[in-house]
Parts: C-alpha cells; structure tokens; sequence
C-alpha cells in the first residue's frame, strides 16, 4: 500500500505504525486540500490490515493542526434549512470517517490546536499534549457559529456536559494540563517526554493482532451512544469477530499450559506476558 502523494502531510511506514506529519506551510490550515488528504488516507487505513497504529504529529514547531479554512465557511448558505434536509459537511464526514478507522489513533500535539484542528483532535482515539506547547480553543461561537467538526458532538463525550459547555461558550485558551483535567487529552507530558511515550506506546498496541485492535476500538464506540444491554451484545458480537480472525484461542490454550491463571509469580508478571504469547499464532 502505496501512502503518497499528500499535499497537506507525510506519511511514513515502520514496524506497523504509520506516522502521518503535517507539513502544510504556513499554519496547516485546515481546508479542502488537507480535507481531501485525510478522506484518501482513511480510505487506505480502510484496507490496510498491515497498519495497526497511526500517530498524527506536525512538523510545525508552533501548530498542530490551525482552524477550518475560513475560505470554503464563508461560502457556506445564509439560509436556514429543515431538519429533514440537513447532510453532514464534508468536515464532519471526513473526521468521523478518521475516527473510525480500524487501527489505533493517537494525536501527538506540540502545538497550537484550535477550532477545527482542536476537533480534529478529538476525533482521534488517543491525544497527547505538550506542556508550554500545546494550546487549545474552540472559538466558533464568537464568530457566530458553533463547533462543527464533531467538538459540539464529541466534547461532551470526552468531560462532562458543564465542562464541555465552558470550552465551547468561554471560546477561551487552555493549555495541556488543563486539557489533561478536562478530560480532553489522555496525559500532559513535558516537552521532551512526549516523544517516547507516544513510541512506547505506539509500539505496545502494534503489538496486538490488528483484529482484536479493531473489535476493542468498535466495542468502545459502540458503549459511547447505546444502552448497556446493547453496548454488551455488540461487545459480545466483537468478540466472536476477533476469536475468528486471531490466535486468541491457542492464546488461551498457552496461558493454561503455561500455569499463567495461578501462578502468582506470573499473576504479577502480565505485563510481560502479553507480549510473550504474541510468539503464539
């Protein structure tokens, strides 16, 4: 799978990891041109089962990913339309399309993230921040709009219903470690930490067979929007899809063999057991 040619990023294949760069001069704006990259590059993560995690960076010291272009909002209709007409924007379409790929995505942010690029974020599964670097804002309201990239839909899902309205109605900046509190980033790390734990982690989760990795994100998003006793028959469903495409079952065999369920010494040692029986396949 060939991952070339972007206009907006570089994408670089090792060990199962693709790390996407943006590289969109001057502030990786984000308008029809990076919009398009990520629709074509979902499109290859679709159908690509040798890509098991994908880190987002940028080569921009200073910005992540910068706001929506305000080039194609501003020819947005002035009208007002019914409920029944309404269609996803292009901007909705493409993020929830990232967000729903079968590998593991982990936005690594040295940089400013705001409005559409802070969205972008979120559609991410995983998001890391970098203190004194990383700067946050959804300021859609003081232009007269809202969020609308996913931030009214998803902010609420990553804090709590107050907090999610702070963000949105205060249009305020917030660093990492108060993305970190809010709930919006999994950690804030310093500026030279930041780097190898999202490769420590990257590598980790690239360990895994890219089925379970798949089950275990759909299982997830499926207990975000349904009542329990759905979320749980969809995480039954997951299973059965993953114990049919993966070693799981000789897995489970080993684990026996191996005494692992109750030996103490090796009831303290998974950590490094999990990583072993992937030599089972």
């Amino acid at each position: 799978m060939k991952y070339e040619p972007f206009t907006t990023f570089a994408v670089q294949i090792s060990d199962a990891i693709a790390t996407v760069t943006f590289d969109y001069p001057p502030v990786n704006i984000q308008g029809l041109p990076m919009l398009a990259d990520l629709d074509m590059l979902a499109q290859k993560l679709e159908a690509d089962r040798t890509v098991k995690v994908v880190v987002f960076q940028s080569a921009n010291p200073e910005i992540f990913v910068a706001h929506a272009d305000t080039e194609f909002l501003k020819d947005m209709s002035p009208a007002a339309i019914s409920r029944d007409d309404v269609k996803l924007l292009d901007l909705q379409r493409v993020l929830e399309r990232i967000s729903r790929v079968p590998q593991a995505t982990i936005a690594k942010i040295e940089g400013f993230a705001r409005g559409g690029g802070h969205e972008f974020a979120l559609a991410c599964d995983m998001r890391f921040a970098a203190r004194g670097k990383a700067r946050f804002m959804q300021m859609e309201v003081g232009m007269g709009i809202l969020p609308c990239g996913g931030g009214a839909s998803r902010m609420a899902r990553q804090t709590a219903l107050g907090r999610a309205l702070e963000i949105i109605l205060g249009a305020m900046d917030f660093d990492a470690d108060q993305a970190e509190a809010f709930g919006t980033v999994n950690k804030a790390l310093d500026p030279e930490e930041i780097g190898p734990y999202v490769d420590k982690l990257a590598q980790r989760i690239a360990l895994w067979p890219a089925e379970s990795i798949n089950a275990c994100k759909q299982a997830v998003y499926a207990s975000i929007d349904r009542p329990i006793e759905d979320a749980l028959k969809e995480e039954a469903y997951w299973l059965y899809q993953a114990t049919s495409q993966t070693p799981a079952l000789k897995r489970f065999a080993w684990a026996d063999d191996a005494g692992a369920q109750f030996d103490m010494t090796k009831q303290r040692a998974w950590e490094e057991l999990v990583v072993q029986v992937q030599e089972v396949r």
